[in-house]
């Protein structure tokens, strides 16, 4: 059974808030110097849903991750958990595109890999929680899509996937291949082996560019883009306090049940 596990980098969630900083000019997020990216949490879940897949049926987990050269550190994290290969696309051309220009990147390095019967993505990214990329993935492939999966098997050449919903959950069957996003409630993912690590220390992440994939440069023009960031700043904080008095204890209680009423 071969997978391929689409994966991003992302700002490490345990920054200080007091690091967290942006340029409002260019609407961006500007990394703290000495913190290095980290793979997004649902991404991470994912590659778990690979690796007990690869223990059940064996195959081939494959890894991409669009982003800047740093991403063959995520590349090498999902190897070191079970991961047989990877590869970082890599271009001046796939900076700061949309959830849409994202998916075709991704789409058109899949094609190129071809031979696969699954592909993962986690629900949404960590750091932007669009959730969209999976979804138009898949719609550029042709293929079907599971969303917000906790459990995935693997039965007579279909998929059976136990799906999150608001009052529960649902069992639904897709053929292969089907693209599915992974939720957080699949589990914690593996903490990898001495084996894995050394494994993926060694192992040579290759780099594509556009045209190693065959991309079109339309798609990638960032003047026809699906989506557009107006503004980003970050959030102001207010706090208020007020003490709730009254000549009696009794007094307070009914003035602070009123006061709590009200704001209901």
């Amino acid at each position: 059974m071969n997978t391929i596990v689409c994966v991003k980098q992302v700002l490490d969630p345990e920054i200080p808030p007091a690091k967290f900083k942006i340029d409002p000019g260019t609407k961006q997020v500007i990394p703290p110097p000495g913190v290095p990216p980290v793979i997004s949490v649902f991404d991470e879940r994912a590659v778990e849903a690979a690796c007990r897949l690869k223990d059940k049926h064996k195959g081939k987990i494959t890894v991409i991750s669009m982003g800047s050269a740093k991403a063959v550190d995520v590349i090498k994290h999902a190897i070191s958990m079970g991961a047989d290969d990877g590869y970082v696309l890599q271009d001046p051309a796939f900076e700061n595109l949309d959830s849409f220009g994202t998916a075709y990147v991704l789409g058109k390095a899949i094609q190129k890999i071809g031979n696969y019967d699954l592909i993962l993505c986690g629900r949404y990214s960590a750091d932007w929680g669009a959730g969209q990329v999976g979804s138009i993935l898949a719609e550029i492939l042709s293929i079907p899509v599971v969303t917000f999966a906790c459990d995935i098997q693997a039965v007579n050449k279909n998929l059976r996937i136990k799906r999150i919903m608001k009052d529960g959950y649902e069992v639904v069957e897709a053929p292969m291949p089907s693209l599915i996003t992974v939720s957080g409630e699949i589990g914690l993912p593996r903490l990898p082996g001495g084996m894995g690590l050394m494994l993926a220390r060694k192992k040579q992440i290759p780099i594509w560019k556009a045209q190693d994939i065959g991309a079109d440069p339309s798609p990638l023009d960032k003047a026809n883009a699906h989506i557009e960031v107006t503004s980003l700043s970050l959030p102001t904080r207010k706090t208020e306090c007020e003490f709730v008095t009254g000549n009696t204890p009794g007094e307070a209680a009914v003035n602070l049940a009123q006061k709590l009423v009200r704001l209901m």
